[in-house]
């Protein structure tokens, strides 16, 4: 079971942007981050968890991984480029682990073929091409950016095992937010994932470039999340 949380709450993590306001016309370009959080299950905390944003000239890789001490763990890894303000996507993979047991997920993006693959566990799939498509880690990149420039799309176009799919994203209001590495003033969003009660709630600041300082997912009698204690990159 735990497994399974600590596998849906990475994905779920995985689009941590959101909606909300739109920065000035002074913020900033992508620009690489390190941030790391403790991480909670039903209010107790269970490990730790760090996001990773890295660049090589115009090839990016943003990197989440989850500890829940020797049990569990979860990484995901997005390869992108930057063009236009816009994410094109690459690749991307996702590996599970719970005392033995595994779990994976991968996506390859091939525009030149007008396809989008990919494997869960061993089972293949492939689809027809959909522009503008992101997986479930770069999404948050290029929500972030867009909040910071023109604004938030109508719709984004999130990559799973089985196909494409828009999701939207509603913003909640405002609320200052005490965290490990500090307060910060935040804005609340939140993302419904097609049932009701299922949905996760973001806490993006501005002041660390729309990051994302809290996340909380609920599922039903379970609930899981994320709290910063450190950061590294730009501030504002």
């Amino acid at each position: 079971m735990l497994k399974q949380q600590l596998t849906s709450f990475s994905a779920s993590a995985a689009v941590l942007a959101g909606a909300a306001l739109i920065c000035s016309s002074q913020a900033m370009a992508l620009s690489p981050f390190k941030a790391t959080y403790q991480f909670s299950y039903n209010g107790h905390n269970m490990g730790s968890a760090t996001r990773t944003l890295q660049q090589n000239g115009n090839n990016w890789t943003y990197i989440f991984a989850a500890k829940a001490g020797i049990l569990a763990s979860a990484t995901e890894t997005s390869h992108f480029s930057w063009v236009d303000n816009n994410v094109v996507s690459n690749n991307f993979s996702r590996n599970a682990s719970y005392i033995g047991l595994s779990d994976s997920f991968k996506i390859n993006f091939n525009p030149n073929a007008k396809t989008i693959a990919t494997n869960r566990k061993g089972k293949a799939r492939s689809f027809a091409w959909k522009t503008g498509a992101l997986d479930e880690l770069n999404a948050e990149v290029q929500v972030r950016e867009d909040l910071k420039k023109s604004g938030l799309k109508s719709n984004y176009f999130i990559t799973g095992a089985k196909g494409v799919d828009p999701r939207k994203f509603v913003k909640l209001g405002t609320e200052n937010l005490a965290t490990p590495y500090g307060t910060f003033s935040t804005i609340k969003v939140k993302l419904d994932h097609g049932g009701s009660d299922r949905n996760t709630i973001f806490w993006l600041a501005p002041k660390l470039d729309y990051l994302p300082v809290k996340v909380a997912h609920n599922d039903g009698s379970s609930s899981y999340g994320i709290l910063l204690t450190g950061y590294q990159g730009p501030t504002k």
